[in-house]
């Protein structure tokens, strides 16, 4: 386990997941350098809002650098002398439909990016590197719900090549140069403080403006969403457990510190109910636009988390019920509305 008063590195520290898993570390006392490259992929005012907050009830505590992590030159450059003991790997270039638009940037961002910060884990000997993959890896797997030892090389979209590529180059790593990594396989996160590009709210802003939602696959859909504090909690649960590396022999050679888990709620919802909360909790009926399946995306994801329960204790407890009004409540606060 990590040291209580350990310094952690942290990309993607203006992002959704990011930012909150900062304020979770230095709300334990753990000191955090940031590390963002603020692309506008959405809008560069949340994620700068999202530091202002950090910075304003955390002080001397949170340390950002604004930088691009797919340069290692600049990664090295930016981060100099200074010194941390793990790392939480969250930066991406997210979205699976923007995949489709700038295949580029994940390119960029999650194949050198994840490269770049292997070698930096390598270079510094970090305890431990918990990094960020995705349900997309399942593809249109339809063996519900998906588990880990599932077969994950029929993906759907770029952005699901780039991460299944991130889980290939960590299982590498882990095996050359022995260094603790746990890649944890994220399922719809959502809540205050969320991302425009997701459902959750751009349905919520359609609905409160009293425009059309584009509902695809005649929401014919299914989701394991996962409220933003049940994932906090399962990525420092991770994070304080680095995956041993015993060196017991056995077939295809020693164990390696490498873990991979999914991180949802185990639970799927339909679609239509989650349409129906968002009424409920902005007080106006949506106007549906059903549209067909979207290239690159999957009708249900469902996350089997026994082996993340077993090993960390996980138990997600936000019911969607439960999330959503919080939701709501935060994008009204937050849009003055």
């Amino acid at each position: 386990m990590l040291q209580n008063d350990s310094t952690v590195l942290v990309t993607g520290a203006a992002g959704f997941i990011g930012a909150a898993v900062s304020e979770a570390l230095m709300a334990r006392g753990q000191p955090v350098i940031g590390i963002d490259s603020m692309n506008d992929y959405y809008q560069v005012s949340l994620k700068q809002a999202r530091l202002d907050r950090l910075a304003a009830r955390f002080g001397n505590l949170f340390h950002f650098r604004k930088l691009d992590f797919s340069s290692m030159e600049a990664l090295s450059d930016a981060l100099g002398e200074t010194g941390f003991e793990a790392i939480v790997h969250l930066g991406a270039q997210a979205g699976v439909r923007y995949s489709l638009e700038n295949p580029q940037a994940y390119v960029s961002a999650n194949l050198a990016g994840h490269v770049n910060m292997l070698e930096l884990a390598r270079a510094r000997g970090v305890a431990h590197m918990v990094y960020a993959s995705s349900s997309s890896v399942y593809g249109g797997n339809t063996k519900l719900p998906f588990a880990v030892e599932d077969r994950a090389d029929h993906p759907v979209s770029l952005y699901a090549v780039t991460k299944k590529a991130d889980e290939l180059m960590s299982e590498t790593y882990a095996h050359l140069f022995r260094i603790p990594l746990t890649g944890l396989r994220f399922f719809t996160v959502y809540g205050p403080w969320g991302r425009p590009d997701m459902a959750m709210w751009k349905f919520a802003e359609r609905i409160l403006s009293g425009r059309p939602i584009d509902v695809y696959n005649h929401g014919e859909m299914q989701r394991d969403f996962t409220y933003i504090d049940d994932i906090v909690g399962g990525v420092l649960a991770c994070l304080d457990r680095p995956p041993l590396d015993n060196g017991e022999e056995k077939a295809g050679g020693s164990v390696k510190p490498h873990a991979l888990y999914n991180i949802g709620n185990n639970k799927p919802e339909q679609l239509m109910h989650l349409i129906e909360l968002l009424e409920q909790a902005c007080g106006r009926k949506a106007q549906l636009n059903l549209l067909p399946m979207q290239p690159g995306d999957v009708p249900a994801t469902y996350a089997d988390i026994a082996a993340l329960t077993r090993d960390t204790g996980y138990a997600p407890s936000t019911s969607l019920d439960v999330g959503v009004p919080r939701f709501v409540e935060w994008f009204r606060t937050y849009h003055s509305m």
